[in-house]
């Protein structure tokens, strides 16, 4: 059994390290992982630099790139020789909630495993200071048994949101939706000491539902949440729909032709 765990923490978070600990009891686990913090930078990819895979333990490298780079290297160079069996990405410092998914480093990581085949988690974690990443860890290893055990649906991999609650107080796991997320007041204005204007995205968290079960529901009622995420973006309703305008934007393409 071979495992391949990232992040977008960077290679010397506790978060990543106490994963890779938990997971160890299931097979081989190879860690590569940002040399620095990633966070925020989604699916991006490195192209106008090159990359330096750096070994820094046994199995453990860091990586002077994004998330999806450290899956790139790890299943294309790294470990190309080897079958993977898992793609396990985090533990991340904070949700990764609702349409956040689509910024989330943590998520892109589990996102490229999917892509080349490899049943892949995403797992986060709420907190400020502290983080319970002994307890993440352990969540993470049995949802991890689950797949391992049951695989997932094609094309599908899980984004694990973990509240922060003392284990005797989680209430179990949940399946859920990704819920809404808007922030009020995006961007914040400062003067630098020398009078320039400078800029934070920042904002207020307003979140809702889109439907019933939503993983900020689960969290506040104090379940994990998992969701089930595919990488086929297409609104299939919507295509449905749209197709009736083929006739009409063909003849207007006709029209666009006629010589002048």
């Amino acid at each position: 059994m071979t495992i391949l765990v990232a992040n977008d923490d960077g290679i010397d978070s506790p978060g990543i390290r106490a994963l890779a600990k938990a997971l160890a009891s299931l097979g081989d686990v190879w860690v590569v992982a940002p040399e620095r913090t990633q966070n925020a930078m989604g699916r991006a990819i490195t192209l106008h630099k090159p990359l330096r895979l750096n070994k820094v333990g046994r199995q453990m490298f860091s990586v002077n790139g994004t998330p999806s780079d450290c899956i790139t290297l790890a299943v294309g160079h790294l470990l190309k020789e080897q079958h993977l069996d898992l793609v396990v990405s985090g533990i991340n410092k904070g949700l990764n909630l609702g349409d956040d998914v689509t910024n989330s480093g943590t998520v892109a990581a589990a996102l490229e495993g999917a892509i080349r085949g490899i049943p892949s988690i995403a797992v986060s974690m709420d907190g400020q200071q502290r983080f319970r990443f002994t307890l993440g860890a352990k969540i993470a290893l049995e949802i991890a048994i689950m797949v391992l055990q049951q695989g997932l649906p094609t094309d599908t991999f899980l984004n694990v949101n973990v509240p922060d609650l003392h284990p005797n107080r989680l209430q179990g796991m949940k399946f859920t939706s990704l819920s809404r997320r808007r922030y009020d007041n995006p961007v914040v204005e400062k003067t630098d000491p020398r009078g320039g204007k400078y800029y934070w995205i920042a904002g207020e968290q307003v979140t809702w539902n889109r439907k019933k079960h939503s993983d900020v529901d689960a969290i506040s009622q104090g379940f994990v949440s998992l969701t089930p995420l595919h990488f086929d973006m297409t609104h299939y309703r919507a295509l449905t729909k749209l197709q009736s305008w083929e006739h009409t934007l063909n003849t207007r393409v006709c029209f666009i032709q006629q010589p002048s």
